[in-house]
């Protein structure tokens, strides 16, 4: 069971540690579990053994676990303060046993290219699995739990029919879940890297990672003390890496030795030991219900999270505590399982995305080699999105400042008040107001709830305000109160805008986003129906293939080669007329499954002529429209370009794909790419979540080595900052925030304790460039809390 053999939570993992708390419904007795089987002896298992008998000392619980009791697969474990705050409210005893054998710790050392880093503040607590087992076998056994050792569990159907309740907490390979695949629904995805656990018969003086760069690929060890003695050692390495060094044919001693070789600075020139230790892959595990009957999913066997991000044991411990609150809380056993998947499901989710994002942050670790070193140390500390800019200054200042210098930072100046230049215009700060859609337009013509919507945007300061799509052609624009730059009137009613913006806004620029609907156009307003078409006064679709949207929506007609020309020359036309109107910069928008990403896309290009098939005959025509509009565009601005990097979607576009379309337009003439996701097909399953188009801006960047934008779920100032500094993108454009609030970007200089060029508030403006104040703050502060004595069952 991969929870079970240990945690590294080095990205400030979060979560519910739940205690068992007062049922506020009576239980109803004949409903409430009082026989209970549990498969599995692991941490979670046990602990949940633990929990149920200490609130029901009557119950009658077995623990099926069919290693011996001092068998271990693992090393160290550790427990983040929140889980041990939840132990400790739940169940004192076992907390006592626990703190007396903790090895605490708060530095991270990052050694890379012989340089160590260390970033303080971190708090971290381990002890060893063996001993974490003894201490909760000895609590069951004090309670009154019946553990079965060297014992294989009933078959789950035979339990489920003599029991009241089933926990299967038998690991990642679970049996039970298997038994039941066709209700769990399980999805093990397995990932890129071989990695291996070990253990050093000394103490680390901090959570060690080491990068070793060896002629077979990059390596990486990961190390921290769980004893006074000891520490566990983890070596990780992409899977293509570890069979060119010949670990596929090293026995487990043989691999040992060689991991120590490799790491032998790291570890003094001291020897590794093993413990049944074998290369394995990571596989994360995903269930669409967690409970069937009486028979429910906890720890690994409903859900893994990479070591990386030390998740395993503290997710186990975090599910044990939920489970025996609902279980007191609920009325009934199918209530009770409902609320502990419900509670729990969200907070395993968030989990997983941070896991998923550390994991895949190790797995290209190559990519980031050659960052500046203290840039490195800090991509790392927060690859996982979680630990962030202003998290790693409250833990450590020192280190964060030592970033900041290197990355160029005035002292005082947050990372995203920091100046980006493109071509020959230079951005004040790094944040982008992103492209929105307002369908508010009167025949294409922008009017004065642009100029409001727009203004308001830039006097907010932002570096770039980017307008909507603007459409190039009456047949391209996606509903009828789409802007657009295809006549003389337009072009005109766009420059009253710019003219507003650089002379209420000086420093702000405004960008243009040249589109055209393709096979999404002639639909509704979005709040009248977004993507369904016009009841009425349709106008025919063009698309490079005739595909429609989704079930109902319009069929389009398949461009000619005639009419590809003619929807160039319209691209070309509404570029010369946005240089006219004053923009300070043009994107050309390829993304979303409008007209050009629809080229770029084999789910919706289907032609088989030049313009179809190999992405390079599929990027032909985007190609030809960009060369068109920067021929018209003056030299001196620049070019940036929407994709969409991922379609969400088998059989879309690739992220390596995206990659070669990014270099590409790069080397055309684009300044930067604008990295999106999705909204190509209906049928898309996006992976939603904070910051979650992120990685593909950051692999474009560094694979494609071209600045880029990064969107997608980008909400705090904190993000931008974390994004910025990491390297992982250039700017950062923000939607939603923006309408929430038009000044975002002044409000977050003035969070910041910023005055500076990068974040200047109009003049009319300054008197509210300090928050107001809310209420009274001086009233004393409580000094003494009294609670009456805890009682233990």
């Amino acid at each position: 069971m991969l929870s079970t053999r240990g945690s590294t939570p080095t990205s400030g993992a979060r979560g519910t540690a739940r205690p068992a708390t007062t049922n506020p419904h009576p239980p109803d007795n004949r409903n409430h579990p009082h026989r209970i089987a549990i498969v599995g002896g692991g941490p979670g298992g046990l602990y949940t053994a633990a929990l149920l008998k200490r609130l029901a000392p009557d119950r009658e619980i077995t623990v099926y676990e069919r290693n011996a009791p001092d068998d271990t697969f693992g090393f160290g474990v550790v427990l983040s303060d929140e889980t041990l705050g939840g132990i400790e409210h739940a169940d004192p005893v076992v907390h006592e046993a626990l703190k007396a054998h903790f090895v605490r710790w708060d530095d991270i050392d990052i050694v890379h290219r012989n340089t160590r880093h260390t970033s303080g503040g971190h708090r971290f607590a381990a002890l060893g699995r063996r001993r974490l087992l003894e201490i909760l076998h000895d609590r069951c056994r004090d309670l009154g739990v019946d553990l079965r050792f060297r014992t294989e569990a009933p078959p789950p159907d035979r339990l489920a029919r003599t029991h009241d309740l089933v926990v299967a907490a038998d690991g990642v390979h679970s049996a039970t879940r298997e038994a039941y695949r066709d209700v769990f629904r399980p999805r093990l995805t397995p990932h890129r890297c071989r990695y291996i656990w070990l253990a050093a018969d000394f103490a680390f003086d901090a959570f060690r990672f080491e990068i070793a760069e060896t002629e077979h690929g990059v390596m990486q060890l990961h190390g921290y003390p769980y004893s006074p003695d000891a520490s566990t050692v983890i070596v990780e390495m992409r899977e293509e890496v570890w069979r060119a060094a010949g670990f596929d044919e090293l026995d487990e001693a043989e691999s040992t030795a060689r991991c120590a070789k490799i790491f032998t600075e790291a570890l003094g020139g001291r020897p590794l030991r093993s413990n049944k230790s074998a290369w394995t892959t990571f596989r994360t595990v995903v269930n669409e219900r967690w409970s069937h009957g009486n028979v429910v999913l906890l720890g690994d066997a409903a859900h893994t999270a990479h070591f990386s991000i030390g998740s395993g044991t503290k997710l186990a411990v975090e599910d044990a505590l939920a489970l025996a609150a609902c279980l007191e809380e609920q009325p009934t056993l199918p209530q009770a399982l409902a609320a502990y998947e419900e509670e729990r499901r969200p907070v395993v989710a968030s989990t997983q995305r941070a896991a998923k994002a550390s994991l895949e942050w190790f797995e290209d670790l190559a990519r980031y080699l050659g960052q500046p070193p203290r840039q490195f140390a800090f991509n790392l500390l927060t690859r996982s999105r979680r630990v962030t800019h202003e998290n790693l200054r409250l833990r450590d200042v020192g280190f964060t400042d030592s970033v900041e210098r290197e990355f160029g930072c005035p002292p005082g100046t947050p990372p995203m008040f920091t100046p980006f230049r493109l071509r020959g215009l230079t951005l004040r700060n790094r944040v982008v107001v992103s492209a929105m859609d307002m369908y508010s337009a009167t025949d294409g013509v922008p009017g004065d709830f642009h100029l409001v919507h727009l203004g308001a945007r830039a006097l907010g300061g932002a570096a770039l305000v980017m307008t909507e799509m603007v459409c190039v052609s009456p047949e391209g624009r996606i509903t009828p109160g789409c802007a657009g730059l295809y006549t003389g009137r337009q072009g005109e009613a766009w420059r009253r805008i710019t003219d507003f913006v650089h002379a209420g806004a000086p420093g702000t620029a405004i960008g243009v986003q040249l589109g055209h609907s393709g096979r999404k156009g002639s639909t509704r307003l979005m709040w009248e129906g977004m993507d369904e078409p016009l009841p009425d006064g349709n106008w025919p679709l063009v698309a490079p293939s005739p595909l429609p949207y989704r079930p109902g929506s319009q069929v389009p007609r398949e461009l000619s080669r005639a009419q590809l020309t003619d929807v160039r020359q319209q691209f070309r036309a509404a570029a010369e007329r946005a240089g006219q109107a004053g923009f300070d910069l043009l994107e050309l928008h390829c993304a979303h499954g409008y007209l050009l990403s629809g080229f770029l896309s084999p789910l919706t290009n289907h032609r088989t002529d030049a313009y179809g098939g190999s992405l390079e005959k599929r990027l032909r025509f985007p190609l030809e429209v960009f060369d068109a509009v920067r021929e018209v565009w003056p030299d001196e601005r620049p070019m940036t370009v929407r994709i969409s990097a991922t379609d969400w979607a088998e059989g879309g576009t690739s992220a390596e794909e995206a990659v070669e379309i990014a270099r590409a337009f790069a080397a055309h003439g684009a300044d930067a790419i604008d990295v999106s996701t999705g909204q190509v097909v209906s049928g898309e399953r996006p992976e939603f979540g904070r910051s979650y188009q992120t990685p593909y801006a950051d692999r474009i960047r560094h694979e494609a080595g071209v600045p880029v934008i990064a969107v997608g779920a980008i909400s705090s100032w904190d993000d931008v900052n974390s994004l910025i500094l990491a390297g992982r993108t250039d700017l950062c454009a923000l939607a939603r925030p923006h309408l929430y609030d038009p000044h975002w970007t002044l409000h977050a200089a003035a969070e910041q304790g910023y005055d500076g060029p990068g974040a200047v508030w109009p003049a009319p403006y300054r008197a509210g460039s300090r928050p107001p104040r809310t209420g009274r703050t001086d009233a004393p502060k409580p000094r003494l809390t009294l609670h009456g004595p805890r009682q233990d069952v």
